[in-house]
């Protein structure tokens, strides 16, 4: 198997614990990698603000693929590298299905251009935001606007997703309505949410919207074209559906321990959860070259 160059990483439920901290364990596992030449990607689902206490955690340089993929940026200029943007035909498509559930649509901008983080469209009956939303924003110190509706938008051209946080039982129809109504204009993930700390109740997922064939993998790849790296020389690290397509495509996929079965069945081997340290034992066993460490 050719030495590994480059390892992809994923936040939520991967490298950060259930109560959202980095061990020392994995850090020390993440510098181990870099001392022996190897890059760190972080590879996650929040945006650049939403991950800023994570890179602070690893002293992160090297470029970080956020907003699941649509966004490369830099970590320390908070500059955007690179980046893949909505139709706008797309996201009011979206934005009408979210308002007839009475969900306003979150549409994440790229901040580095514009300033904010997200624009809520709640519509003209003004749909509340759901409260983890809220916790969510106010905890990450996101900047935020309001429209009443996608044509009000300002800045369409600076939009990299549309989703909604509901209950699954709101998202999971939605989903499978936007499915039937896209197609294959658009990307989706339909999976829980990061929820405070002893949240009780109903399971509340978030829902994602991305351009077309936007997905993590698509912004490794983009970096691997810049880098002249082989893909079979990266190992991809997470747990969740919007994983798939990096463990899936990278030379070596390693799924958490606490991984869903679907990550699980496309991963070539199985780390420790992201309570037991997961990340450190697969860095370790790259870097070591006993992948066999690992579960197959």
């Amino acid at each position: 198997m050719p030495p590994i160059e480059l390892i992809a990483i994923d936040l939520d439920g991967t490298l950060l614990s259930t109560d959202e901290q980095i061990s020392q364990s994995n850090i020390d596992a993440i510098n181990r990698a870099r001392n022996a030449g190897i890059t760190i990607l972080v590879c996650t689902g929040r945006g650049l603000g939403e991950s800023s206490r994570a890179m602070k955690a690893i002293d992160q340089r090297d470029p970080v693929m956020v907003a699941g993929g649509s966004i490369i940026a830099d970590p320390i200029t908070g500059r955007t590298i690179h980046r893949f943007t909505m139709k706008q035909e797309v996201v009011a498509q979206a934005a009408q299905l979210f308002h007839e559930s009475k969900c306003p649509a979150l549409v994440m901008k790229d901040p580095a251009e514009i300033g904010y983080d997200y624009l809520v469209v709640h519509s003209d009956d003004e749909h509340p935001i759901h409260p983890i939303t809220q916790w969510w924003f106010d905890d990450h110190q996101l900047k935020v606007e309001y429209a009443n509706e996608v044509h009000h938008d300002p800045h369409p051209e600076h939009t990299v997703r549309v989703g909604i946080v509901a209950p699954s039982s709101i998202s999971n129809p939605i989903s499978k309505k936007l499915t039937e109504l896209m197609g294959d204009q658009a990307w989706l993930y339909d999976f829980p949410c990061v929820t405070p700390r002893g949240h009780r109740g109903d399971t509340v997922h978030v829902l994602e919207l991305f351009a077309a064939r936007i997905n993590k993998w698509a912004a490794i790849s983009w970096y691997l074209e810049e880098h002249n790296i082989d893909p079979v020389r990266v190992a991809a690290i997470g747990d969740q559906a919007n994983d798939v397509p990096m463990i899936e495509s990278a030379g070596i996929g390693i799924a958490m321990g606490n991984a869903i079965a679907e990550v699980q069945s496309h991963a070539e081997f199985i780390t420790a959860s992201n309570d037991d340290d997961g990340v450190a034992h697969a860095i370790n066993a790259i870097v070591s070259g006993d992948l066999c460490a690992l579960k197959v």
